[in-house]
C-alpha cells in the first residue's frame, strides 16, 4: 500500500502538468488566431514595426500574441446623409441634404488607419461634403437650383468623388435628396407663381376680347353685305322680292301653327260668335 501511494501521487501530478500544458497551449493558440468576417479587412499593428503594410482578407489568420493586434475595417458600401445650410449666388439661404454611398479603398487601409483612424468616415465625409456643397451652390442662383437640379447634382457628385480620393475613400453614388429655401424666399416664389397665373389669365381675357371683336366685325360685314344684296335685288326686281319674302314668312308661320294643338283659328270679321248652341239662340 505504501509503495502504491507515491505512484498514484506521481500520476496525478503528471496529469495535472499535462492539463496545465494543454490549457496554456490552448490559450496561446486561441490568442494567436483572429477571424475576419465577410465584407471586412484587417490591419495588424505590431509593437516593434508599427502598422504593417499588408491587409488580411476574410477568414482566420495567425498573429503573435501580445506583440500584434488586429483592427477590423468594414469595406462594404455604407450610406450617409450630409446636411448643410449654404448661400446661393443671389444670397439666398438653402437647406440641402446629400446622400453619399461610400467605402474605404481596401488596398489603402493601412494608410487610412495611420492618418485617420477607424472613424475615418466621421472625420472626412461631413467636412468635404460641406466644402463641396458650398462651393457648387455658390455658382447658381436660387431658382437655378430647381430648374437645373440634375446638373447641380452631377457637379456635386464629380467634385466630391475627386475630393474623396485624396483620403482614399471610394464613393459609389452621390445625390441631392432634399432641397428647401427659407420662409421669405418660399413666399416670394409663391407670389411670383400667383402673379404669373394672373398674367396668363389676363392674357387669355385680352385674347378672348380680341377674338370677340373680330367676330363682331365679321358678323357686321356679313350683315352689311347681306343688306346690300337685298337692296340690289329689290332695286332690280321691284316689289316682287318683298312680296315673295312675305309669302315665304307666312308659309313658315302657318306650318308652325299647324303643328300646335292649342291653336284656335278665328275668321276675319267682327260678327262671328263662337261656342253658341243654336237651340239656345232660337229659344231666346
Amino acid at each position: 500500500m505504501n509503495g502504491q501511494t507515491p505512484r498514484a501521487v506521481a500520476l496525478l501530478q503528471n496529469v495535472a502538468r499535462a492539463a496545465i500544458a494543454f490549457g496554456v497551449g490552448g490559450s496561446l493558440l486561441n490568442t494567436s488566431l483572429y477571424t475576419v468576417d465577410g465584407g471586412h479587412r484587417a490591419v495588424l499593428f505590431d509593437r516593434f514595426r508599427g502598422i504593417l503594410d499588408e491587409t488580411a482578407g476574410e477568414g482566420t489568420h495567425f498573429l503573435i500574441p501580445i506583440l500584434q493586434k488586429p483592427y477590423i475595417f468594414d469595406v462594404r458600401t455604407r450610406p450617409r446623409n450630409i446636411t448643410t445650410v449654404t448661400g446661393t449666388k443671389d444670397l439666398q439661404m438653402v437647406n440641402l441634404t446629400l446622400r453619399v454611398l461610400s467605402k474605404p479603398d481596401p488596398s489603402e487601409l493601412p494608410t487610412i488607419f495611420k492618418t485617420l483612424g477607424t472613424d475615418y468616415d466621421d472625420r472626412v465625409l461631413p467636412s468635404i461634403g460641406n466644402e463641396v456643397l458650398k462651393a457648387v451652390v455658390a455658382q447658381f442662383n436660387a431658382d437655378q437650383l430647381l430648374t437645373e437640379r440634375p446638373y447641380v447634382s452631377a457637379l456635386v457628385r464629380d467634385a466630391l468623388i475627386k475630393r474623396a480620393k485624396d483620403f482614399n475613400l471610394l464613393l459609389d453614388d452621390v445625390a441631392i435628396t432634399h432641397l428647401s429655401y427659407g420662409a421669405e424666399f418660399s413666399r416670394a416664389v409663391e407670389q411670383k407663381q400667383v402673379a404669373q397665373q394672373e398674367a396668363e389669365r389676363s392674357k387669355f381675357v385680352v385674347m378672348k376680347a380680341d377674338q370677340e371683336r373680330r367676330a363682331a366685325i365679321v358678323r357686321a360685314e356679313g350683315e352689311s353685305e347681306a343688306a346690300k344684296l337685298i337692296s340690289d335685288a329689290t332695286a332690280n326686281a321691284g316689289g316682287g322680292l318683298i312680296e315673295l319674302r312675305r309669302i315665304e314668312a307666312s308659309r313658315e308661320i302657318a306650318a308652325t301653327l299647324a303643328k300646335s294643338r292649342n291653336v284656335v283659328y278665328l275668321p276675319s270679321g267682327n260678327n262671328m260668335l263662337l261656342g253658341i248652341n243654336p237651340s239656345m239662340s232660337s229659344s231666346s
